[in-house]
């Protein structure tokens, strides 16, 4: 007596005797050319991306490349990740699980104090490091004025347009706050208006603040436990 079994996915009907013992699902019934050629479609639209660091939308995804393959949709982003991680050192991470946005992070190993070494545009990325130190270092939330009044001390100024960062109020309140590596918060009650900078979800992926502490200490000459309370909190987040 032949043995009736369910589909997996889609179909879950039995089966008369003698036909193939499982009906396949319309996942299963996709050729692997087929799915192949989506999975390095998603690697590229993923990748295009990737260059502006511009967080990336399920929505743009199912749109733009998955289309008629939504059934296939898990599958495809599993193999997708999985190229991105063995070929290219990246790794897909979805920072809003209401809103699915994903954002492409650095997976390969830096040396200590190495932050963020994509090799991209590293003097805005060097920029980008003082201030999230900056912020750590000031108890994670610092107000834009505190925080202006820093870049002054650097030379940087907000008004000003500089010879490498360009427009650096436009490249601190616009692209690092869309690359999501600064979150800002409105401070309530406050005329004129002000806000509040902290990490953002793309820095805590990308970096850590044991390794921003590190950072600090080398160029300052000291050692990390000279910030008891920098030193204790660093230490609590990476065990």
């Amino acid at each position: 007596m032949s043995q009736r079994k369910r589909s997996k996915g889609l179909g879950c009907s039995q089966l008369p005797d003698g036909e193939d013992d499982f009906i396949p699902t319309q996942v299963e019934r996709r050729s692997q050319e087929q799915l192949n050629q989506k999975v390095s479609e998603l690697v590229q639209f993923l990748l295009v991306k990737d260059q502006k660091k511009i967080p990336i939308k399920r929505a743009d995804i199912l749109k733009n490349i998955i289309r008629e393959y939504k059934d296939a949709y898990s599958e495809i982003i599993k193999r997708a990740d999985r190229t991105l991680q063995e070929v290219f050192g990246l790794q897909l991470v979805e920072i809003d699980a209401k809103r699915h946005i994903y954002i492409l992070i650095n997976n390969l190993p830096c040396a200590q104090g190495e932050l963020l070494c994509r090799g991209k545009e590293q003097e805005k990325m060097g920029l980008l490091l003082v201030i999230l130190s900056f912020i750590f270092m000031k108890g994670n939330s610092v107000k834009d004025s505190a925080l202006w009044e820093f870049l002054h001390l650097l030379r940087v100024y907000p008004g000003k347009q500089h010879g490498v960062f360009g427009d650096v109020r436009k490249l601190v309140t616009e692209e690092f706050v869309r690359q999501k590596y600064l979150e800002t918060t409105a401070i309530p009650l406050t005329d004129p208006p002000e806000f509040k900078y902290q990490w953002g979800p793309r820095a805590e992926k990308e970096t850590s603040k044991k390794d921003v502490l590190n950072f600090v200490a080398k160029m300052q000459g000291k050692d990390p436990k000279f910030w008891a309370s920098q030193y204790s909190e660093a230490n609590k987040a990476t065990t």
